[in-house]
């Protein structure tokens, strides 16, 4: 990208009216942001969304030193700009329709070829919380996978910090520009996070950490990644936004149980009740689930003669005879079994030898 296709890209997006949407929309029509601010105003108004309020904002010349001022602070601090077309633009990111047309960010990031997953939960996270994170994060880490999350206390550091005590690569996603950190306290993680890893943020240097601003990050934290993982939450929360933005995009969440005593395992619960969230109780879990593992299994799986089954498992097994490959969603339906159940029934299943698993979530008898 041009410094100049940026500045116009920069000042397109101080537009007043202009979000990611429409922005995008303008972009496929014009080509360019730079063609957009050559386009008469004849052209823009046949823009679906363009009124005649954008069409005056769109000429408003101080978009153009926000701009350049903003261009100068990118430029003086070697912040790395990735446009929503790149290949430096986080992949699973650029099929979310609301995703940032830019993102900035600051360190280490390598996403090609990458398990991406986000770790969130609650800002007060318990020993049972802690415990359960960094446990996690140690039985993933021979699978190499980046760790994402917000970068805020609770959870989230505590997830910065066993990927980082296990060499993985691990991003936070910010709120505000990357000019400062917040919390402050955090900022003695930072260079060590950017030795592998970083930062990234859609957001201007000039942009402080408010409420919406959380909000509106915790889309990219859900949309970069295949899966969410909520470790712990109260049945209000940030996270939770963020497990039903991931559902919205399609992405895998999980959910870790906890006592229905327990105030911040009430959202976990809640998740896995009304069938919004895997059940997580081990890294195992999440590996079958994701087919993570699918290259390390063994191409003929030797199926055990005489094998007794369950009745679920034999209901399970009947349907695959009859049906060949299937998607565990379906074989949830068709068998009427809860997915969180019907999870721990393939994994015996498998073990017997009777089942394996495919891409995609796909399942079939042996």
């Amino acid at each position: 990208m041009t410094d100049q296709e940026l500045f116009s890209l920069l000042a397109l997006l101080k537009v007043d009216g202009v979000g990611d949407i429409l922005g995008k929309k303008l972009l496929h029509t014009f080509g360019s942001a730079s063609e957009i601010f050559k386009a008469k105003s004849s052209q823009l108004a046949s823009v679906d969304g363009i009124g005649s309020a954008l069409l005056r904002n769109l000429k408003d010349k101080s978009i153009f030193e926000k701009a350049d001022r903003e261009l100068s602070f990118i430029k003086n601090n070697n912040i790395a700009v990735s446009f929503f077309k790149d290949e430096s633009y986080p992949e699973k990111l650029k099929h979310c329709f609301d995703a940032p047309i830019l993102i900035f960010t600051a360190g280490n990031l390598d996403f090609k070829n990458k398990k991406l997953i986000s770790i969130v939960g609650t800002r007060q996270i318990t020993s049972y919380g802690t415990d359960f994170c960094r446990k996690l994060i140690e039985d993933l880490a021979p699978l190499d996978p980046v760790i994402v999350s917000g970068f805020a206390y609770g959870v989230d550091i505590v997830a910065h910090q066993a990927a980082m005590d296990h060499n993985l690569q691990t991003i936070g996603v910010l709120a505000h520009g990357l000019n400062q950190i917040y919390p402050r306290t955090h900022k003695k993680y930072m260079a060590r996070m950017e030795e592998n890893g970083g930062f990234i943020t859609e957001f201007w240097s000039d942009s402080n950490p408010d409420k919406e601003k959380f909000v509106r990050r915790n889309r990219i934290v859900a949309g970069m990644t295949e899966a969410t993982i909520v470790i712990e939450s109260a049945d209000k929360g940030g996270s939770l936004i963020t497990a039903n933005m991931a559902n919205d995009y399609n992405r895998d969440v999980f959910a870790v149980p906890g006592r229905v005593t327990d105030k911040y395992s009430q959202g976990c619960n809640n998740l896995i009740k009304t069938q919004k969230a895997n059940v997580l109780t081990s890294a195992a879990d999440l590996i079958y689930m994701l087919n993570w593992d699918i290259k390390e299994k063994p191409k003929n799986i030797q199926k055990q003669l005489f094998v007794e089954l369950e009745p679920e498992e034999q209901k399970i097994y009947d349907f695959l005879q009859k049906n060949g490959k299937e998607l565990l969603d379906i074989i949830a339906i068709e068998c009427e079994i809860p997915i969180y159940k019907l999870s721990g029934f393939l994994i015996g299943m498998e073990l017997k030898g009777i089942i394996r698993p495919l891409p995609g979530k796909l399942f079939e008898s042996i």
